[in-house]
């Protein structure tokens, strides 16, 4: 599994242009978070696979369903088996744009925030997405941020009606992802 990960990171990568200036990682973070009067539930995986080219600001994300891990085990499996179906749809996807990259690449401020525009694929759903971030030159690469809300709706993940109080109608998605030059 993990070399399929690997396999499209570099496919992705190597579809861009040869003198780009790249920069990866395998292990990014995301995290969720949901809260509601009845039950908060939050999720985190740190196996997010991102890469970013600086010159054209071309972004893509992968991320595994089955990776996010849970507080409670009982939660990580209602969200594999009942909600995300990660065995019928294993991964979710961001295939995108960051705006600013061209005064980002040329300029290195410190931090910048950032407009980022694409396609996030959730549940075999894709929908067009506009939210803002921010990057951060490292001394070893790039840290971008990002915070955003989802809708399960939105990408047809069914809630039952049992359940529908404790799941939000918006989830909060936190990403955290630390680039190295490739």
């Amino acid at each position: 599994m993990k070399a399929t990960i690997i396999t499209f990171v570099l496919a992705a990568m190597l579809a861009l242009p040869g003198q780009a200036q790249r920069y990866l990682t395998k292990n990014g973070n995301i995290s969720f978070f949901s809260e509601t009067p009845i039950e908060n539930i939050e999720a985190h995986n740190k196996q997010v696979n991102a890469a970013l080219d600086i010159t054209s600001g071309k972004m893509v994300f992968k991320v595994l369903m089955k990776s996010f891990e849970f507080e409670k085990a009982l939660m990580q499996e209602h969200f594999n088996e009942n909600y995300v179906e990660s065995d019928k749809y294993p991964s979710a996807t961001f295939d995108g744009l960051i705006k600013e990259i061209d005064v980002f690449g040329k300029e290195k401020p410190e931090t910048m925030e950032v407009s980022i525009e694409g396609k996030l694929t959730i549940h075999g759903v894709t929908r067009e997405i506009s939210e803002k971030g921010s990057l951060q030159w490292k001394e070893d690469g790039i840290k971008g941020d990002a915070r955003f809300m989802v809708a399960p709706a939105d990408y047809d993940i069914k809630i039952p009606n049992a359940v529908m109080n404790n799941i939000a109608k918006e989830i909060e998605v936190v990403v955290d992802v630390d680039l190295k030059q490739f």
